[in-house]
């Protein structure tokens, strides 16, 4: 029997791990397509999970409010959709930075092998090899740009479960970033 058991419930679901692990992304993590993919799908969890952290975040803000926080600004169950938000807005942001970063990785490897296929005099064999490189590195690129339009779904997906719970919130007028986000989102219904 091991000596730590594993957290149980929505809060082992919900918290952090105790010890985040910390990835550096670099060329080589969007090379791999399966790591990139496992990557966004850890980034991804908190959408998919978001009506149950919608519920963590209103029970958080009734008890603080029940302890007398005098740093709530508004009511709990606005103070919770605002708190979630944020969430939803950095992990955005992360994933759509991740994604775009991979995609000019691919990009530029792709123009170097073009560069090399045409500055170079080498043997059809190896000019053979090359193109296959660059067309594979292509396909890279689609299924890396496909992502996309699958963060696109996702965030919508969230936006439609977070308006079920939070039917009266807009974002601040002072944060132009999540106000682009919100009415992107919105736009499309």
């Amino acid at each position: 029997m091991p000596a730590k058991q594993p957290q149980l419930g929505s809060l082992a679901l919900q918290a952090p791990l105790l010890t985040p692990q910390v990835v550096h992304v670099s060329p080589s993590t969007c090379h791999d397509l399966s790591l990139f993919k496992d990557l966004l799908r850890e980034y991804r969890r908190l959408d998919d999970a978001i009506i149950m952290r919608l519920n963590r975040a209103n029970a958080t803000m009734r008890d603080r409010e029940r302890l007398g926080d005098n740093t709530l600004a508004g009511n709990v169950q606005d103070e919770a959709c605002a708190y979630l938000w944020r969430e939803l807005i950095a992990n955005w942001k992360h994933r759509t930075q991740l994604v775009e970063y991979c995609v000019n990785v691919v990009d530029q490897s792709i123009a170097e092998k073009r560069e090399s296929i045409g500055e170079q005099q080498v043997d059809p064999s190896t000019r053979r090899r090359i193109q296959g490189e660059v067309w594979e590195e292509e396909v890279k690129r689609n299924q890396v740009r496909n992502e996309l339009t699958v963060e696109s779904i996702v965030r919508q997906r969230s936006i439609d479960a977070f308006r079920t719970r939070c039917r009266y919130f807009t974002p601040l007028k002072t944060d132009a970033e999540a106000r682009r986000m919100w009415e992107s989102t919105v736009q499309k219904q």
